[in-house]
Formats: structure tokens, sequence, C-alpha cells
């Protein structure tokens, strides 16, 4: 029973260290979009796209294959070669980071499947995350093969999709990890109605991160730059200007914007729901504590969020907020995670 728990951790482990790496990636991968890097390779190479350009003569190819693409001639077109390789470097980081985490996620599970550490009904689970992990790079390029046609701009619905997977991956990375990490939940009983609401909002957080993934996917963070207000009035008047309906919550600038402010509002509220909720409960140590950290969370989620709009989307700002919505899935998964094992 002992050696099974210390295999417990030492899986744990690896998996949080893949779970850092992720969350890295996702951040990165903001930063990469937020730069206006996300097109700078227009080759896809799974192998020997790890290795950059390591001479100038090899330099000015890839600038050259660059200067191809209708990102260069219709946007870029200004560009030297070396503000090429600015933007070429997080691109090139982004997607080695992925070939990484790759690496370090398959070659210890091997070693732990080899050695006999890994419970029987985990072993799909890390299998399905490593096919996950797989389709998340072909997912990555077929979004930036949106922008290398006709029109140098990423789909927005991929985007979002790439996003999502990610934050899927990594959710259910955390959880597993967690479950090992602590084991069993301590005593204490955790009302069904508790239970739910975390669920909810797990949910919830969820879906808040996708409509930041068609805000950026749109660039709708450098208009309607007030707050609370946009464009001097509560709901946009130009809201519903598209037809069909259904494509203003995609596809226009003001819904997506108007949306992702409004889920926001149900988070704040919610989070502050269930934590006032939670202060008449008999609760285990951690889910108090989670429960706190969960609500510093939002309170600082919501403040970078506004300050990213009032100033125009600042790269480092933009992506700290990022970072903080990551942060505060990582405190709602926690719970969710410990309150299911009670």
């Amino acid at each position: 029973m002992k050696n099974e728990t210390q295999h417990d951790r030492q899986i744990a482990a690896w998996l949080l260290i893949c779970c850092l790496m992720v969350f890295s990636m996702v951040i990165l991968g903001g930063v990469t979009r937020l730069t206006g890097s996300g097109l700078s390779m227009v080759q896809w190479d799974p192998i020997f796209g790890v290795i950059p350009p390591l001479s100038e003569a090899e330099w000015n190819d890839t600038f050259e294959l660059y200067r191809q693409s209708p990102e260069f001639q219709k946007v870029n077109f200004t560009m030297d070669l070396h503000g090429f390789k600015q933007i070429y470097w997080f691109e090139y980081a982004h997607r080695v980071l992925g070939r990484m985490i790759g690496t370090v996620f398959l070659l210890p599970f091997l070693y732990f499947l080899f050695r006999g550490f890994v419970r029987r009904p985990l072993v799909p689970k890390l299998a399905a995350l490593f096919v996950l992990g797989g389709l998340q790079g072909l997912l990555g390029w077929y979004m930036v093969k949106s922008g290398l046609v006709d029109n140098p701009h990423v789909s927005q619905y991929r985007l979002t999709a790439h996003l999502g997977l990610a934050v899927l991956i990594y959710a259910w990375m955390l959880h597993i990890a967690i479950g090992l990490w602590f084991g069993r939940a301590e005593s204490g009983a955790i009302p069904l109605r508790l239970k739910r609401a975390t669920g909810l909002l797990t949910g919830l957080l969820f879906i808040t991160i996708l409509s930041g993934g068609f805000v950026a996917g749109l660039k709708a963070g450098h208009a309607y730059n007030t707050f609370p207000l946009m464009d001097g009035h509560w709901v946009p008047q130009v809201m519903f200007m598209q037809e069909p309906v259904w494509r203003n919550f995609f596809e226009n600038i003001a819904t997506v914007q108007f949306d992702h402010r409004l889920l926001a509002l149900l988070v704040f509220l919610s989070v502050s729901a269930l934590w006032l909720v939670s202060l008449r409960q008999q609760l285990p140590p951690r889910i108090r504590i989670g429960l706190h950290l969960l609500l510093a969370a939002m309170i600082l989620q919501v403040a970078l969020g506004i300050s990213t709009l009032l100033l125009h989307v600042p790269v480092p700002l933009a992506a700290i907020h990022q970072a903080g919505a990551l942060l505060l899935f990582t405190a709602a998964v926690f719970l969710r995670q410990r309150m299911s094992q009670a």
C-alpha cells in the first residue's frame, strides 16, 4: 500500500510538471498572438522543424517564404529581416515547447507503464491525454493555415477551438494529478448543492475562457476601451447588425466583447455567492483554503481584465490576464476534484 501511494505521488508530480508546461504553452500562445507572430512560420515540419535557421543564408530563405505569404504582402510589407526574426522566435518557441511537452509526457509515461507504477484504470486515461496532445498539434497547424490563404487573419473559430482543447487537456491532467497526490478526500460532509454549484461554476469559467478566445481572435479588446459602458451605452447599439443573428455572437466585435463582459460579471457573482454560502458550512480545511483562493483569483482576474481593456491591451498585461484566467480555472478544478471525492 505504501509503495502504491509513493508511485501515485511520483506520477502526480510528473503530471503536475506537464500541467505547468501546458500552462506556459497557453500563455506563450497568447503572447505569440498578441505580438502578431503566429503566421511567421509558413511551413509545418513536425520532425525537422525543431531546427531553426542557423546561417544568414537560411534566414534569408525562410524570410523569402514568409514574403510570399498574405500577411507580408498585405500587412507587413515594410518588414525587414531583423523584424521578421523578432516575430519568428515567438512562434518557433511556441512550436518547440509543444514538442517538448509531448516528449516530457510520453517518455515518463512509458517508464511508469513498464515499471508497473500506473494503476490499470489510469492507463487509458493517460493514453487518451497523449492522443489529445497530438490532435492539439494538428489543430494548431489547422488554425495557422486559415491565415495563410488569402486573408492574413487566423479564424477565430479555429483559434478558440485550439485554446479550448488546450484548457481541456490541462484540466483533465490536473484533475488526475490532484487525485493521485492527495488521495481520498478529507473527512467532512460537503453539501450536494455546493458540489453542483462548483461543477456549474467550472463549466461557466470554461465558457468564459472560450469567449475570451473569440475576443482575441477578432481583436475585440482594441475596441470599446471604456468600462462599464460601451460607446456610451450599457448595450452597444450595433450588437445585432449582422445576418443571420447567430453570426453576431461569433463575428461581431461589439457582441463578442459584450458577451465576454457579461460572462465575466456572471463569474464574479457566482464566485462571490459560492464563497458567501460556504462560510456557513463546515468544510474540510483544503476545501476552505481552495474557496478563499478562488475568491482571490477572481478579484485579481476582474481587475486585470478591466485594466487590460482600459489600457488598450498592452502585451504584458494581456498575457497576465490570460494567465489569471487559467489560475482561476485551476482553483475551480481543484475544488471540483476534491469535492467529487468527498
